[in-house]
């Protein structure tokens, strides 16, 4: 390894990162090609003493490690690099980011009040944000209304700056969920529903994905199940084009609460089957509203078809590889 092919390495690492927001699916492919050397790297950087260098290069694999089921080679990485004392609050964010998409709460929660701290003393807003929006993802397991409270304080810190901020975006992509769980369905279809009309507006592929299949809940809970539908079908075409396991296993499994909640247990318990094998395959975990989202799908169809039907269903759906379980989503 030498700075020259550092330097390039960090670029394409970027770029990719740039164009997985975008939703482009040659982006994992672009650091798949160089995934060893990417790995040598990162070591590089730290070993000459430029531990910024490293960062930003472990910033710009996250979400390939997310995507790929290679959370744990980033976790193994942030935990030595950290642990060495070259500590920054973006990477301590990124490190809490990570490990919270494989359920790995407290250690999540750490890393981002130690990354808020930092950011404070920097006066970083747009960090800081990010680092209470993080903290707000891991409450929403247990404190839906107190997750309302960080974000609140998000927003309130990151006043002035643009909804594109990506400390301000955060915030609002995660208020919108946490107004849902907390009960307030009006205000999360108003939160939603504007970040949707951004991300259609300005092309952004990966706030199409989101705010939709997070609207599609929303509207599914109000009873307006075609507008459901039609919001999680778009989501999965947005996340099925990248072909992310771990996004389409969100995806699937918001189609599969609307689907019970129209009446069609069997395939809803399809559906479902073919989520929770998706989200094993990408070797993540369900976040919270995930997770209540599946509860209770899982549970409505449970009580609708009895525990033998239940079984076939559930193992049809896990027969399925990521290509026919997302032929079978988008069969209406």
């Amino acid at each position: 390894m030498d700075a020259v092919v550092a330097a390039a390495l960090l670029e394409i690492a970027e770029d990719a990162r740039v164009r997985a927001r975008q939703q482009d699916p040659v982006a994992n492919r672009l650091v798949a090609d160089r995934y060893p050397e990417m790995l040598e790297a990162l070591d590089w950087h730290l070993s000459v003493g430029q531990p910024e260098a490293a960062y930003r290069l472990a910033s710009a694999l996250v979400p390939f490690w997310v995507a790929t089921a290679r959370i744990d080679d980033g976790d193994d990485w942030f935990e030595r690099a950290l642990g060495a004392g070259d500590e920054s609050a973006r990477a301590l964010y990124d490190h809490g980011y990570l490990v919270f998409f494989a359920g790995r709460y407290e250690l999540a929660d750490q890393r981002f009040a130690s990354a808020l701290a930092l950011a404070e003393t920097v006066g970083d807003r747009s960090l800081q944000a990010l680092a209470l929006a993080g903290s707000a993802r891991v409450a929403l397991s247990t404190d839906a209304d107190a997750a309302v409270r960080l974000l609140r304080q998000a927003l309130t810190v990151t006043e002035g700056l643009p909804d594109s901020d990506p400390g301000r975006s955060s915030s609002l992509h995660v208020l919108g969920v946490a107004l849902q769980m907390s009960g307030d369905l009006a205000g999360a279809r108003e939160v939603m529903s504007a970040r949707l009309s951004m991300g259609r507006s300005s092309g952004d592929e990966f706030v199409v994905w989101t705010e939709s299949a997070n609207l599609s809940m929303v509207e599914r809970r109000l009873g307006n199940l075609e507008r459901a539908e039609q919001l999680s079908l778009e989501a999965l075409q947005v996340s099925a084009a990248r072909g992310e396991e771990m996004m389409i296993a969100w995806t699937v499994n918001g189609l599969a609460a609307v689907t019970a909640a129209a009446g069609d247990h069997g395939r809803a318990a399809v559906l479902l089957g073919t989520a929770a094998q998706m989200l094993r395959r990408a070797g993540g975990e369900w976040p919270p509203d995930e997770r209540e989202q599946y509860d209770e799908s899982l549970a409505e169809v449970a009580a609708a078809l009895g525990p033998d039907a239940l079984a076939g269903a559930l193992a049809r759906g896990a027969g399925f590889s990521l290509t026919d379980g997302v032929a079978y989503a988008l069969r209406r």
